[in-house]
């Protein structure tokens, strides 16, 4: 039987089609273009080639950064219901037990690949599980969460780094101004010093991460009423700062030419975030706030490329760039917020 006019569909009666698009919004699928660089920025901090459990931590990590957002939209179904009436749940194009078990099949499934890469990767996985859950249960609300978010990026990253060396027939790039970890072998990198050195290598992206998720996440509490400035304002000075010390660094940096492979990428940084934060900060309606929260979203992107071209990945980092475009062009089908 057709619904009434004006009135959303049942999730059971949705065409597939339907299903489909309901899906896609309530996953953000233009956002999973944000979620690879993680991984692949930590394997360079390392300074390891991307392997069999760097591929793992990608699988884990999307898989919990889609978890996140199901369980997301599933915490906020009362609160979306009167802001946001469109989303999926509010709309009944999907049922509520839908979404709780996707997040749930979604962060068993992550677990599950990231234990593929070792144990050590998999305690690491489950620590961003465990922040993920936090986030929409309990600290979504409150002064905590954009601290949250950011500590699940930063241990995306080290997931990143920890499956890549902890993975079999692991092998090292050449890195400027670094020395190689070692010659190929299967015994954990992580290991006394070894372990130091490899927290080290990754404390300085996974910070950058952490600092621009901050900010990114403290103008999305605003983004579906809008109303404050100082927020995007404060935004645009960290990722503004943020971007300045990634191209000094990549000035700086031993290697010749290949140091200034991430001036690049960090000149895309500042423009994908810059100018969505000014016109939010002038006019913090909830258009605007939303729009700013997906270009911090997309930067992501930029941002890891600078970060692995830095390490000395400079292939990486280009290749990462690639993904950029086709966030944006996803982004205007499916809104990554």
């Amino acid at each position: 039987m057709p619904s009434r006019p004006g009135t959303a569909p049942a999730a059971g009666l949705a065409s597939p089609r339907g299903r489909i698009r309901a899906w896609a919004e309530l996953l953000r699928v233009s956002a999973l273009f944000s979620v690879p660089g993680d991984a692949l920025a930590g394997a360079a901090a390392v300074g390891l080639r991307p392997g069999r459990g760097t591929a793992y931590a990608v699988g884990a990590s999307l898989c919990l950064y889609e978890a996140g957002m199901a369980l997301n939209d599933w915490a906020d179904r009362e609160e979306d219901a009167v802001d946001r009436p469109h989303r999926p749940l509010p709309s009944g194009r999907i049922a509520p037990a839908e979404a709780l078990g996707a997040a749930g099949l979604l962060t068993a499934a992550g677990l599950a690949l990231a234990s593929r890469a070792g144990r050590p990767a998999l305690t690491v996985a489950t620590a961003l599980a465990g922040t993920v859950w936090a986030y929409d249960l309990r600290l979504k609300h409150t002064p905590a969460a954009p601290a949250a978010m950011a500590a699940a990026r930063a241990l995306d990253l080290v997931l990143g780094a920890t499956a890549t060396g902890t993975a079999p027939n692991r092998t090292a790039v050449t890195v400027p101004g670094r020395r190689a970890p070692g010659p190929t072998t299967s015994a954990p990198v992580a290991r006394g010093g070894a372990a130091a050195r490899t927290g080290l290598r990754v404390a300085a992206p996974a910070a950058a991460l952490a600092a621009h998720t901050y900010a990114v996440t403290a103008v999305s509490r605003h983004e579906a009423r809008g109303g404050s400035t100082l927020a995007p304002l404060g935004a645009l000075a960290a990722t503004s700062a943020l971007g300045a010390v990634t191209a000094l660094g990549a000035l700086r940096a031993p290697g010749g030419r290949a140091a200034l492979v991430p001036l690049l990428p960090a000149a895309l940084y500042l423009g994908t975030t810059a100018v969505p934060l000014f016109h939010a900060a002038l006019h913090p309606s909830p258009p605007l706030t939303r729009r700013a929260v997906g270009g911090g979203i997309r930067a992501m992107i930029p941002l890891q490329a600078a970060l692995a071209a830095r390490a000395g990945a400079a292939g990486t980092g280009i290749g990462l760039l690639g993904l950029a475009p086709l966030a944006r062009s996803l982004a205007r089908k499916v809104s990554a917020t």
